[in-house]
């Protein structure tokens, strides 16, 4: 199965070429752009209820992506997990085929890293303990989960792209400005899924020019 089009050079091949939903996912908001979001959490709902959806969607990293709705993808693809198993996988890397936990572990490892830092038997197991603890994590518990991760995503913010990193790269004023943000801007890093937590280091970086 190709799960990204960076790995997909051989299209007259027969195969699953999962990455090929996001058209599907890209069409909804051309047929009904007013309610295409309303549309896309609807077909995502349909299609976790199969293999390839599920594992479509835990890979994807489509936004929203709160704890709760990670939570969900993340469980989704436990179910069907013993069928997936039999799978061989190309993610981002040419002419390497992973298994389940090896594509899981590369795309998804920061979910297990964040809710199940003590490890566990099994990479099928600690996702199953990561899900369940982000499934019922409050707002308090994401922040938490955020600044225990905050020192190990801090490295791949790029200074040269900031221009107050005295502010935005303090721990202790990180934690007060996720005070400060409405549900929605918690929402999208509450799963603390690194690229979202900088992506939001950034926007309040460029927020603080127009103060």
């Amino acid at each position: 199965m190709f799960t990204h089009n960076v790995v997909d050079f051989q299209d007259h091949l027969p195969a699953w070429r999962l990455y090929m939903v996001s058209e599907v996912m890209m069409s909804l908001y051309d047929v009904d752009k007013k309610n295409h979001r309303h549309l896309s959490q609807l077909y995502e709902v349909t299609f976790r209820e199969t293999a390839w959806g599920a594992l479509y969607f835990a890979l994807s990293g489509n936004a929203p992506e709160s704890a709760e709705r990670t939570a969900l993808r993340l469980q989704a693809v436990l179910r069907f997990w013993d069928s997936l198993q039999h799978g061989r996988y190309l993610h981002q890397s040419l002419n390497r085929f992973m298994t389940l936990e090896e594509l899981m572990t590369d795309a998804c490892g920061w979910a297990m890293n964040t809710w199940c830092p003590e490890g566990g038997a099994s990479v099928r197991s600690r996702f199953a303990v990561a899900s369940e603890r982000m499934a019922r994590a409050t707002r308090e518990d994401c922040i938490e989960a955020i600044m225990r991760q905050f020192p190990r995503i801090l490295p791949f913010a790029d200074r040269n792209h900031l221009n107050h990193p005295e502010v935005v790269m303090d721990s202790s004023a990180w934690r007060e400005h996720l005070a400060t943000l409405d549900t929605a801007e918690f929402d999208r890093i509450s799963a603390v899924r690194p690229g979202a937590v900088l992506q939001r280091l950034y926007i309040w970086d460029r927020q603080l020019d127009l103060q």
